[in-house]
């Protein structure tokens, strides 16, 4: 079949629109489609070329692959080799099949109406326009999966009979970010830290273990709120606690979504609008002096947010429950903070989705709350990489200008970007967040509170003390690393005698101290 359009794929190359190659190589598959169409999308996090070497390799955001995988340079050849090594990029298909002449793909499909790879594009070009092509329905061929299990997370999905596939897209065409099969998530998968969690908490009695699922309740909901630089009333984060602590029990919807707001936001919300934003937003800060938006996120468009929040809720709903528990809810929670949906409380309500699919999905033990807030607060850089991951990539394909209020108002449609992107490197840090609460977290607080039950008993048995007092003794001994200081001995405690604080700073330090190197 020849082409209806002499398009033109680069040869090798060793910059590809300012990434630097690791070798001089001919860019192929998505990121020849990129080239040759302008298609003016934010860049797959991978990109591949191929080398005059025989070795294949991942350097620099790209995979590197040998003359042997060389497609033809021709449409076809270019796009049977993203399917075949680099999965669906929908956001980059989507903007291919709107700029391509829809004759062009109507006689390539028809040339091989029995290939997998023509179904396969055959089905998402009328998927994703929600525009028929003018092909007859397929008579023949094997079911092909339209996503790749082999490359990325999928479901069991539906059968299309028109085309001969099976829909197993982990969304619908409203909202379906997508995750890459990596090392690491098989491996974390494969681990089943549910059942580490469970495993862990046997070992635990029913009253340190109900402790501790209140201390980690309330260090959740408070790290929570420290992430967003913000120290509310004890009130504002007991009610918020609270809020988690119910998680996953109420269907998500409109309703449910604007209830955790207000709740986030507490009683005085005068300045803030409580449900959807009617306007444009943005993550960063503004120009001292001019006032002017300097952006380091831009949100939704407000006209999408119907829509894109509909695919959300959906993909909660039904798409969710097909998929492991942990990469669910990083495609939702995660996705959440990326529409941006509200003026404020975006970024509390994005970390409780996280526990709302967790327990939902009966993934944490029965009234325990992984402090995943908690831990994302002792690894803030790396949360904040793993935003930029996409925000960085998305910005510089947002046209904007901005509003009287020093605001900003999107010019170009956007939605795509923020129903379809790469959540791969989002999964792989919420299951590192996951696993450090299993092995280290949740064990590491049941023994502290087991070691200060006993330190709590060799006290009274020395001293009658009521416990608050006990509790300051311990806090004092802790700061100065199993010494009770000249000031405590001589203010709060100048009631004990040199005996005393030698037992119990014999009594911290053994229970405290003496794993510690």
């Amino acid at each position: 079949m020849e082409e209806r359009q002499n398009h033109r794929f680069s040869g090798r190359v060793s910059v590809f629109q300012e990434s630097r190659l690791p070798e001089t190589a001919i860019p192929v598959g998505y990121a020849a489609l990129i080239e040759a169409f302008d298609l003016q999308v934010p860049l797959p996090l991978i990109l591949c070329a191929i080398s005059a070497r025989h070795k294949v390799y991942e350097q620099n955001d790209w995979r590197i692959y040998t003359p042997r995988h060389e497609p033809s340079a021709t449409l076809e050849g270019h796009l049977v080799f993203a399917l075949k090594y680099e999965g669906l990029n929908l956001a980059l298909l989507k903007r291919f099949f709107e700029v391509i002449d829809p004759a062009e793909l109507e006689d390539m499909i028809k040339a091989k109406p029995n290939s997998s790879y023509m179904r396969r594009i055959w089905f998402l070009y009328e998927w994703l326009l929600d525009r028929l092509l003018d092909i007859l329905d397929a008579k023949t061929g094997t079911y092909a999966e339209i996503v790749d299990p082999k490359l990325q997370w999928a479901i069991k999905g539906t059968t299309s009979t028109r085309h001969r596939v099976r829909n197993n897209l982990p969304g619908s065409r409203d909202y379906c970010p997508l995750v890459r099969r990596t090392d690491s998530l098989n491996a974390f998968v494969s681990s089943k830290l549910d059942e580490q969690a469970q495993a862990v908490i046997g070992k635990i009695s029913r009253n340190i273990l109900a402790r501790t699922a209140a201390f980690l309740l309330l260090k959740d909901s408070k790290s929570s709120y420290a992430i967003e630089g913000e120290s509310p009333p004890h009130d504002r984060i007991q009610r918020w606690g609270k809020a988690i602590g119910e998680a996953g029990k109420h269907p998500l919807d409109e309703d449910e979504l604007i209830r955790l707001q207000k709740i986030v936001i507490g009683k005085d919300n005068r300045f803030t609008k409580i449900g959807f934003r009617e306007e444009g937003g943005f993550v960063g800060e503004h120009e001292q002096g001019t006032r002017m938006p300097l952006p380091d996120h831009i949100s939704a468009r407000h006209e999408d947010l119907s829509d894109l929040m509909r695919g959300l809720i959906t993909f909660d709903h039904e798409y969710a429950p097909e998929l492991d528990p942990v990469i669910a809810s990083a495609v939702l929670a995660f996705g959440f903070v990326y529409i941006h949906p509200f003026e404020d409380g975006n970024g509390r309500i994005h970390r409780y989705l996280i526990h709302h699919v967790l327990t939902a999905r009966g993934f944490n033990p029965t009234g325990l709350v992984f402090p995943v807030s908690a831990v994302i607060l002792d690894r803030i850089d790396d949360y904040r990489r793993v935003l930029e991951s996409y925000s960085a990539r998305l910005l510089p394909f947002v046209d904007w200008q901005p509003t009287a209020k020093m605001n900003v108002e999107v010019l170009n449609d956007t939605g795509d970007f923020y129903r379809y992107f790469d959540a791969t490197p989002h999964a792989e840090f919420l299951f590192e967040c996951v696993q450090r609460t299993v092995a280290h977290d949740l064990p590491d607080e049941a023994a502290f509170l087991e070691r200060y039950d006993f330190f709590k008993t060799r006290v009274e048995a020395i001293v009658e003390m009521p416990a608050s007092m006990i509790d300051l003794l311990f806090n004092f001994l802790k700061q100065n690393n199993g010494q009770l200081s000249k000031r405590a001995r001589a203010k709060e405690f100048a009631s004990l005698t040199n005996n005393e604080v030698e037992m119990f700073e014999m009594a911290y330090q053994e229970l405290f101290l003496s794993d510690v190197e």
